[in-house]
């Protein structure tokens, strides 16, 4: 599933630097939490879905990593460098041993298919 990514080819040099280090540090922090634990859901305040998320992971007795980046009103930019990192639209974004599976619907899917794990 080819997603369609400006090319570098189509950044200006002097623009690259920029678009490459985008709120670096939090993208980073999403790929350490990834990349060390099995579940990893990514979040806001104030936004029902992730607490949804949560909510069926805990019912599941799963356990897992949450990170929140701020709400509606604040830490837009950071949760907007996630977003362009991963392609997934929305929040929360929920990620099975490294591989983002979607939001709450997707995961709630999935957990009604059987074992998550």
């Amino acid at each position: 599933m080819p997603r369609a990514v400006l090319d570098e080819a189509h950044i200006h040099p002097d623009a690259r630097e920029r678009v490459a280090s985008y709120h670096s540090a939090v993208v980073q922090e999403v790929r350490d939490a990834i990349a060390t634990s099995d579940i990893v859901v990514v979040g806001m305040r104030m936004n029902p879905w992730p607490k949804k998320a949560r909510r069926l992971l805990d019912a599941a007795g799963l356990a897992y990593k949450y990170l929140e980046y701020g709400s509606y009103l604040g830490d837009w930019r950071r949760r907007l460098a996630i977003k362009m990192w991963s392609g997934w639209p929305t929040y929360p974004m929920v990620f099975v041993k490294g591989v983002l599976v979607g939001g709450s619907s997707e995961l709630q899917k999935l957990l009604q298919r059987g074992p998550l794990l």
